[in-house]
């Protein structure tokens, strides 16, 4: 294991079944430990736990940025940019409905990325960028 730090991030789901399916199944997260309450995910080599509270899933408000009503609750991952086009694809062939289609966001400015925004089977927004130059990420 990398002496990285790693990222923990727990989140509300409906239902158990259809997050191993969403998670597990579509975005290749490998399940690790669960109870009949919670399942963790290796999400991109970080750790995500989908906790069963239906009343708190689901996304409320948006922020506008460069042109798009952005989720403003939402988490993701920065893939390389080859892994996010297979990503798109994969995630379009499901019929995943984007909220925000795959794009790039600030073109020729700082920060230029590949952007996209989906919901998972509980409502929750995601959104997974890509860089064409990874010293982006935090441009100013």
């Amino acid at each position: 294991m990398s002496s990285q730090p790693l990222f923990h991030l727990a989140f509300p789901v409906h239902d158990l079944a259809e997050a191993r399916r969403f998670y597990g199944g579509l975005l290749g997260c490998a399940e690790g430990r669960s109870s009949d309450a919670w399942v963790d995910f290796n999400f991109y080599g970080h750790q995500v736990v989908a906790h069963l509270a239906p009343e708190e899933a689901g996304h409320r408000q948006t922020s506008a940025v460069d042109g798009d009503d952005v989720p403003v609750r939402h988490f993701g991952a920065i893939l390389p940019m080859h892994e996010w086009e297979s990503l798109a694809g994969r995630l379009k062939d499901a019929g995943i409905r984007f909220v925000i289609e795959p794009h790039v966001r600030f073109k020729g400015q700082a920060g230029e990325q590949a952007t996209m925004f989906f919901l998972d089977p509980s409502g929750n927004a995601l959104e997974f960028k890509a860089f064409g130059d990874l010293a982006q990420v935090f441009a100013r």
